[in-house]
Formats: structure tokens, C-alpha cells, sequence
């Protein structure tokens, strides 16, 4: 039974609140801890990338506790509902957050103190007092909350008992100074934190607010939200589209770069589909609504990403558990340094009670703790941005890892609708075979009659009116154009009703030699051309291949369809085919690639892929996937870019490489200084920079993948 399924049986009530003021994981953690020991809560979700809490709890634990108890913790917490709301409202600029607020009133404090002990020496010492004071207080307030509600070790638990030891041994001046540079250092966090967070806010911004509705014949302007599917829409140059939809009236250039990272407008005419968010170029354009607004393409990315973040990477599982452990034992060991040399060797109590002091600072874990989320986070938001989606970072760990990739052929590797590809005329010109061709299939709506008259179309061949037309089930159509007698069809009924000429003949197998399909126009009994089509390689598919074949990663195709047309395209693409395929055969040659060594990606758009996408390490549907192939996948590319397979690959690696060095500063940085601060080398100052400056620099790198070159 699912964890919904219990829940809703037992009517336990969800609320959900916006948390505001959580920076990094290690506050996260301070919450959940915090609501999880209250009576009746069956269920904790905490996301610093949405700044929401969501609790499941029974009547004994009222929504005034959960609040308090996150304010008890120095967060801001909302109610329902203006949580609601919450997510839509402007932030506010970060001057005017309250950790903003208390380090200016204690950065002035302690600027004063130094005034006004260089005019009354005497009384310096309690005038850094007070300015200690200032920030003390409410870091203190929030050590003892998270100490009573299960997190003794806490940076402000650390930073209030350095800042009363320094006190206490007279270091009063540098006390006050490591308290206003811790307070800076939490701003500077808050600051690179909330700009991660604004990566995918932004893209929420992109739709418009209105949008103009046709409604009885008039326009009107309505909120872009209430739109249905379904709906039409008039969309003006310049404006931005409103909602997911197909364009079926008018012609125009459409800016996608906010969704796809297209930097070229793309051209869109009638069938095209248009992207909420877009930006529309110079022609007015009607758009049907095909999403409506909590499903359109922007609220799906949001919500995949947010929903994203929450899955955690083993490396990051990995580093909690290190840090659950790390924290107490750098405690011990400032407490030996502290206690030991004064008590074994007579050494000064000031000095060693000072440098364990020092340690306190250095060994606090926040800067290891984000190293891992901030990278997954920014790279999930830049994934997202480019049409890149990764539900969360243990997909990405295993997309860095991945040697083969398995392509679907049929709307993956290529269009996913034939094209005509050869038009082969006899005793007349190849823009008469299409305009006869078109004349028998003007009114089907067969994807072979489609490739027919949009190749008429494209040559500007004209579509004169036939008569008689009759479809022939399974052999092809016949009709009347003029005085002309009419048949288009398979090869095999064509030469039951005629005889082919050896070149005739040999034009005919050497196009399905390549994979194609073919039909034969017949006039008045006589052969007057062919027309060869077939589903071609999408534009990008070979270089997409390259790409990743360049990055040390095999590509293999699995199709059903039959094997002379699957080696025909990935005899293109330079890769190998395995034809003829059924669901189940996918699945098997997936896990059997998988036990000779390979980490394998599957990529898919159909129900037919879903059983091989959830075979694979990773499972990545493309395109317009069907629901099924997009709930089996791991990842998704939105944009239908063969290409962008080998791109997440590679952003994936790019991630994990800045986690790498994310924890190689944080924890260089802090044995660095607990080697200069054993030594005597460094005190208080640089311990406080040693723990918010790593965990700036940490979060600073991890933002560069914001904004990956992956083109």
C-alpha cells in the first residue's frame, strides 16, 4: 500500500508553510529535527530550494506548534494561507532580510565600540561587550531553540560558546569582531543561496500574467491561469505566448531561448507547436491551448525540479552521515585541545582555552553539508533551462557514469513521420509525378498521403481536383485526373497491374534497399514515376552520436520496425541497429548490456520504451514522450535534441566535478587552519573566515554551473 494511500485512509491533514531564511542543508536539517520531535507528525519534508515545509500530523500537534517551533529556530514561518501565496510573491532585496538587518546593527555596534574606546580607553573592553551583545543575543536564542529541539552541535551552538569562552578570557574586542563576521558570512550565504533559488523562480516569470482570449466572436483579456484546454488565444508580435498550444492561424517567428536555449527565433506556421513563456516575433498568431496552466511546459519544469532537488545523491547521503559524526568529534577534539596541555603540561589556560576556542569555529560543517546540494541544485536549474530535466541528483551521479547510450529509432533518432525523400520520374518531370500524386491523395490523412502533398507543397507543384478517387485496402488509390486513369501504390499490386522495364526494376529495389517506402504512380497503365519515403534522422541526430561518442560513449539503436530500414538509418548515424524488436526484447538487450559491464542509458518516447527505460541505469524520455515512457524515466529531454543527450551527460560530469571540488575546499580549507591554529599561526578571525568563507566559496562554484557552456 502506498504512503498516499495510508495517509488519505487515516485522514491525516498535510500543511503546507513557506520556511523563509534557510540558506543551506544543515538548516533544512535544523528544522526537520525541530517539527519531527513534536507530537503526531507521521511525515517531514523540508526544501531549501522552495523554502517549504511540508508536515503530515495528527490533531495533537495544531498548525500555531509548527510555526512556532520554526520561528523558535530563527526562520520565518507562514501560514497556509499566505503560504499559498507565498511562493508568487517578490522576495525581498537582501539588505532588508533580518540577518541582513542584525549584521549592519552589529557591524555599527562594533565601529562604534572602536570609536569610543580610542576617546575612553578605560571602558573599551564593555563597550565591545555590548556590541558582542547585539548579535550574541539572537544567535544565542536560536543555539538554545535547535539545542531543545535535538540539534546540540549547531553552527550557533558553536558560535555562542566561542564568542562567551573568548569573552570570558578577555579576548572581548576579537569576540565582538568573529561575531560580525559571522553575522556577514550568514548574508553572504543567504544572498548565494537565494539567487539558486531565483534560477527556477525565474522561469515561472516567463509566462505572462493575461492573455487575450477568443470568446464568441470578441477578444477579451483574461488571466493566462484560467485558460483551458482547448481555448484560443490571440498572441501579438512581441508578446509573450501564454500558454502551451498548437498555432492554427497565421505565420511567425518565435524566440524559445528562455525554454530551449535556442539563441536563433524559430519559424512557426500553421500545426507548429509554441511553448508557454516564448516570446512571439513579428506576425500576430491564433494558438489553441493544448495545457492548461498547472501543466504547461514551465509548470511541469518547476515542478520536476523541485521535486528534483528533494532526491538526494548517494554522495550526499554520504557526506550527512560524515557530518552527523564529524561535528561531535571536532567538539572533543576542541575540548582536548583546550583542556589537555594546561592540565598535562601546566601550559596557559588563555592560550590553549583560546585556540580551542578557534577550533570550535573552524570545525563547524556547514560548508561540507552544501557542497554536494548547491552543485545539484544549480545544475538541475540550469538543466532545466535548456529543456535538460533530471529528477534529482542520484540520476546525475549516474548519468556522469553512463558508457552506453540505447536510442529508440522512431521519434528519437528521427522525425517520427515519413518524408518523401526521391521522386523518380518516366516520360515526365518529377513535379508532374507530384501534382498526380497529390491529385489521388488530396483528401487522406494517411502520414504517407501527408509526405505527398507536403512535398507538392514544398516544390510548389499544383494539386489539380481528381475524380472517382477510391482507396484500395492495403494495395493503394486509384482515381481520375483529366483523361488520365490513376493508380498509386505498393510495387507488389503496381506490377500486377503492369510490366516494369529493368530499370524500372532496378530504381525500385535500389530505393528499398535503402530502407524506404515506396509507391509506384501508374497512368493509364503505364509506370510514370516512383516516390521513396521513410522517416529520416532527425537534423542534429548525427552530430548528437559524435558528441557522444567523442565523450568515450557507444550508442547502439533498438527498434521495432524492420531491419532493413533500421540498418539503413543507423548505417547513417554510424552506429549499430538491433531490429524487429517487441517491448520485452528492448528490456532484455538493456539489462543484457548492463551485465556485461555497461552503464546504460535508454532513450525513448513511447508506451512500447517504458519497460526498457525502467531496465536502464538511466531512463530518458525525449520529446513529447507518452505519460507512460516519461513515469518509467529518470531524465527527459524536453526539446526532442538528440544532441541534448550527450549535453546532460556532460553537465552531469560537470557537476560531479564541482562537488569534487567543493569538498576539497571545504575540508581543505578547515585542515589548513586547524594545523596554523594548533601552531599558534591563526586565532579567532580567521577561524570564523575559514568556516563562512569556505562556505561562500563552496556555494559561489556550485552557481557557476548556473550558467554551463553546453553548446
Amino acid at each position: 500500500m502506498s504512503d498516499a494511500t495510508t495517509l488519505e485512509r487515516t485522514e491525516i491533514p498535510a500543511t503546507r508553510l513557506r520556511v523563509s531564511g534557510m540558506d543551506c542543508a544543515s538548516c533544512a536539517a535544523k528544522v526537520e529535527t525541530a517539527v519531527r520531535r513534536l507530537p503526531g507528525i507521521e511525515r517531514v519534508e523540508v526544501s531549501v530550494a522552495t523554502e517549504t515545509l511540508t508536515v503530515m500530523h495528527g490533531p495533537a500537534t495544531s498548525v500555531g506548534t509548527i510555526v512556532a517551533t520554526v520561528r523558535g529556530l530563527g526562520y520565518g514561518a507562514e501560514d497556509p494561507d499566505a503560504a499559498a501565496t507565498g511562493a508568487d510573491a517578490p522576495d525581498k532585496p537582501w539588505w532588508q532580510a533580518p540577518k541582513a538587518l542584525l549584521a549592519f546593527a552589529c557591524g555599527a555596534a562594533v565601529a562604534s565600540a572602536y570609536v569610543l574606546g580610542l576617546a575612553v580607553p578605560a571602558t573599551e573592553r564593555w563597550f565591545f561587550l555590548a556590541a558582542m551583545l547585539v548579535g550574541l543575543v539572537p544567535v544565542a536564542r536560536r543555539a538554545l531553540s535547535a539545542a531543545r529541539h535535538g540539534t546540540p552541535f549547531s553552527i550557533e551552538m558553536l558560535m555562542t560558546v566561542a564568542a562567551v569562552g573568548a569573552t570570558l578570557i578577555g579576548a572581548t574586542e576579537e569576540a565582538a569582531t568573529v561575531m560580525f563576521l559571522f553575522l556577514v558570512g550568514e548574508v553572504l550565504e543567504g544572498v548565494a543561496a537565494g539567487r539558486a533559488r531565483a534560477s527556477i523562480r525565474g522561469l515561472t516569470g516567463l509566462v505572462p500574467d493575461t492573455a487575450l482570449l477568443e470568446r464568441d466572436g470578441a477578444t477579451e483579456r483574461v488571466t493566462a491561469a484560467s485558460l483551458r484546454i482547448g481555448g484560443t488565444v490571440l498572441v501579438r508580435p512581441g508578446d509573450r505566448i501564454p500558454a502551451d498550444g498548437t498555432v492554427i492561424d497565421g505565420e511567425s517567428t518565435v524566440d524559445e531561448a528562455t525554454v530551449t536555449g535556442e539563441s536563433v527565433p524559430r519559424p512557426k506556421a500553421v500545426g507548429d507547436a509554441v511553448f508557454a513563456g516564448t516570446v512571439n516575433g513579428d506576425g500576430a498568431i491564433r494558438v489553441r491551448v493544448t495545457a492548461a496552466a498547472r501543466d504547461n511546459t514551465i509548470a511541469r519544469v518547476v515542478r520536476l525540479v523541485e521535486e528534483a532537488q528533494e532526491a538526494k545523491a548517494p554522495t550526499e547521503r554520504l557526506i550527512d552521515r560524515f557530518a552527523k559524526a564529524y561535528t561531535p568529534a571536532v567538539v572533543a577534539v576542541a575540548a582536548l585541545v583546550a583542556l589537555a596541555p594546561p592540565l598535562v603540561a601546566g601550559a596557559a589556560w588563555s592560550e590553549w582555552v583560546y585556540k580551542g576556542l578557534a577550533i570550535l569555529l573552524i570545525g563547524c560543517p556547514c560548508a561540507l553539508v552544501i557542497s554536494t546540494p548547491a552543485a545539484i541544485a544549480a545544475a538541475l536549474s540550469a538543466g532545466a533551462r535548456r529543456g535538460l530535466l533530471v529528477k534529482g541528483g542520484a540520476v546525475l551521479e549516474r548519468l556522469a557514469a553512463v558508457t552506453k547510450v540505447a536510442f529508440d529509432k522512431t521519434g528519437t533518432l528521427t522525425e517520427g513521420k515519413p518524408v518523401v525523400t526521391d521522386v523518380v520520374a518516366f516520360g515526365r518531370t518529377g513535379r508532374d509525378v507530384l501534382s498526380l500524386a497529390g491529385a489521388l491523395e488530396g483528401g487522406s490523412s494517411h502520414p504517407l498521403a501527408k509526405a505527398v502533398l507536403a512535398k507538392a507543397a514544398e516544390v510548389g507543384a499544383p494539386v489539380p481536383p481528381a475524380s472517382g478517387t477510391r482507396a484500395l485496402g492495403g494495395k493503394g488509390v486509384e482515381g481520375k485526373v483529366g483523361r488520365l486513369d490513376l493508380f498509386l501504390g505498393s510495387p507488389r499490386e503496381a506490377a500486377a497491374r503492369c510490366t516494369f522495364t529493368p530499370e524500372q526494376e532496378a530504381r525500385v529495389s535500389a530505393l528499398q534497399g535503402e530502407g524506404k517506402t515506396l509507391s509506384v504512380l501508374l497512368s493509364n497503365g503505364a509506370v510514370a514515376g516512383l516516390l521513396a519515403m521513410r522517416d529520416e534522422p532527425r537534423a542534429d541526430a548525427k552530430e548528437g552520436v559524435d558528441r557522444l561518442a567523442s565523450a568515450g560513449i557507444g550508442a547502439v539503436m533498438l527498434t521495432g520496425d524492420n531491419a532493413r530500414t533500421a540498418r539503413a538509418v543507423a548505417g547513417a548515424l554510424g552506429i549499430e541497429a538491433r531490429a524487429e524488436l517487441l517491448p520485452e526484447d528492448k528490456q532484455r538487450i538493456v539489462r543484457e548490456l548492463r551485465a556485461g559491464g555497461l552503464v546504460v542509458a535508454k532513450v525513448g518516447d513511447g508506451i512500447n520504451d517504458a519497460p526498457a527505460l525502467a531496465a536502464a541505469d538511466v531512463g530518458i524520455a525525449m520529446g513529447g514522450a507518452a505519460d507512460a515512457a516519461l513515469e518509467a524515466a529518470d531524465a527527459a529531454v524536453l526539446h526532442g535534441r538528440v544532441a541534448d543527450v550527450a549535453r546532460m551527460v556532460e553537465l552531469a560530469r560537470r557537476t560531479l566535478a564541482n562537488i569534487r571540488a567543493n569538498i576539497a575546499i571545504a575540508l581543505g580549507l578547515k585542515a589548513v587552519f586547524l594545523v596554523t591554529t594548533v601552531l599558534g599561526v591563526t586565532g579567532l578571525w580567521p577561524a570564523i573566515l575559514a568556516d563562512t568563507g569556505a562556505t561562500v566559496l563552496v556555494t559561489a562554484n556550485a552557481l557557476r554551473l548556473l550558467n554551463p557552456s553546453l553548446d
